[in-house]
């Protein structure tokens, strides 16, 4: 990954990435503190560590890793 601080919220950018491990979701750019608080509510994913590790996650990248490709 070229650029991390284009993925991120630019109150994150220049954090250590232990550090954004634990970051809220949010601190991901695009989603929104109400997406945030809908995964929290759905999943109970809180950090980009929760969703980096979340089962549905994992299983959902192990289906289209052995999916034909487009």
């Amino acid at each position: 990954m070229a650029n991390i601080s284009s993925i991120l919220d630019k109150s994150f950018e220049g954090k250590e990435f232990a550090e954004l491990a634990d970051a809220p979701v949010s601190a991901l750019q695009g989603v929104s503190e109400a997406d945030s608080a809908a995964l929290k509510s759905a999943l109970g994913i809180s950090t980009i560590r929760d969703l980096a590790t979340n089962k549905f996650v994992l299983w959902a990248q192990a289906i289209n890793n052995l999916a034909p490709k487009k």
